[in-house]
């Protein structure tokens, strides 16, 4: 879901652009532990645009695609899990791929003083 490119957005206005209720919101932040809108310093809960884009996920898995909110919630640990897998794997690659480059530099400059002291 965009937004208007505001940074922060209240409670009533998250609401009012899903069609629920605040507490429905207030609901959600208790059973989805990932959910968990910062604070002003009046109290007041302030959703990002990333916690919007979350909470839409989450509407969707329990209305369109019908999870139980325990399902949902489970969906979305999993879902958490596999991105810090993706991410420990994406990090060992960049490691393994920066010795590779630096393997064939080292080949290379072998390779030139090879090639000036043959001539």
């Amino acid at each position: 879901m965009e937004g208007s490119g505001k940074l922060y957005y209240g409670i009533k206005e998250v609401a009012d652009m899903f069609g629920i209720n605040a507490s429905k919101l207030r609901y959600y932040e208790k059973e989805f532990p990932t959910l968990q809108p910062k604070k002003n310093r009046s109290g007041d809960r302030v959703y990002t645009q990333e916690d919007i884009d979350h909470l839409t996920e989450i509407l969707d898995l329990i209305d369109r695609q019908k999870y139980t909110l325990p399902g949902a919630r489970e969906f979305l640990k999993a879902k958490l899990e596999r991105r810090q897998e993706n991410a420990r794997y994406i990090a060992k690659l960049k490691k393994i791929k920066s010795f590779m480059v630096e393997l064939r530099e080292a080949l290379d400059k072998s390779q030139e003083t090879t090639k000036e002291t043959e001539e």
